[in-house]
């Protein structure tokens, strides 16, 4: 037995939460690409948060992301959400720390809000108009977060966790993009809901036509921002799952049986 299996539960979390923390803050300096409306850039560390709720769980996983956000904020990284930035990864953890443990239901409820709170926003883009030669299709604005809740609800969401567990060479890739498509996505929509929030009247100066414009250019790019964050987790992730999974940061018995 390794001298890591004898370190207590509570120890292991305190010695998680402060190395994941420290990592995640300065991760969260490196930028990867512009915020379209902001001036403001996402951070590599949004490719990272998949791997916080995988690793460490939606508890350990979620308190590191939300220390990791100031911590960075005291290094220097201006805050764009009045402090509510650590929110989109936050979600993004908790959802996958669930989901890897196999709760899935608390995880269909959280995307369901979130898709149904967007909808009924004042200032979210319901349709957008994509030219098509002389005319224009309606298509809906959050068309890739429906395609990740109905993989959310589907059996593939528990193929994707037998696949991270079995850490196969062939299918720990597949099941690490499937769930961090799952997670990116419901990350997507709670970072635009806390755009909302804080950048929207009365708050900030946006109004409902200023949103407009701006989730209009977003509707082409984010497909596009969304995939790079998953190749990146799928990069990074099967060493880092590999290594970790039966170690220090994980517990192989936490995910072995369906629960609610």
């Amino acid at each position: 037995m390794s001298a890591l299996s004898n370190i207590n539960t509570r120890t292991k979390i305190i010695a998680s939460v402060a190395i994941f923390s420290a990592l995640y803050g300065v991760i969260r300096l490196i930028p990867l690409g512009p915020m379209i409306g902001l001036s403001a850039s996402f951070s590599v560390s949004d490719s990272l948060a998949p791997l916080y709720g995988i690793i460490l769980g939606p508890f350990t996983g979620g308190i590191s992301i939300i220390i990791g956000t100031f911590l960075a904020m005291a290094l220097g990284k201006a805050p764009v959400f009045l402090g509510l930035d650590f929110l989109p990864a936050f979600v993004n953890a908790v959802v996958l720390g669930f989901l890897i443990k196999r709760k899935w239901k608390a995880a269909v409820l959280l995307n369901l809000a979130l898709i149904i709170i967007f909808l009924l926003s004042p200032y979210s883009l319901l349709l957008a108009e994509i030219p098509i030669g002389n005319g224009t299709l309606s298509f809906p604005f959050i068309w890739l977060h429906i395609v990740a809740f109905i993989v959310l609800i589907s059996p593939l969401r528990s193929k994707a966790i037998s696949w991270i567990e079995s850490l196969k060479t062939a299918s720990l890739p597949w099941g690490l993009a499937i769930v961090a498509f799952i997670g990116t996505m419901m990350q997507h929509i709670t970072g635009n809901l806390v755009f909302e929030l804080t950048w929207g009247a009365p708050i900030g100066g946006l109004t409902a036509a200023g949103f407009q414009g701006i989730w209009t250019v977003a509707f082409f790019a984010y497909p596009i921002e969304r995939a790079v964050l998953v190749l990146i987790t799928v990069l990074v992730g099967v060493p880092l799952v590999r290594i970790l999974k039966k170690s220090l940061f994980i517990d192989s018995n936490t995910v072995s049986a369906e629960q609610g």
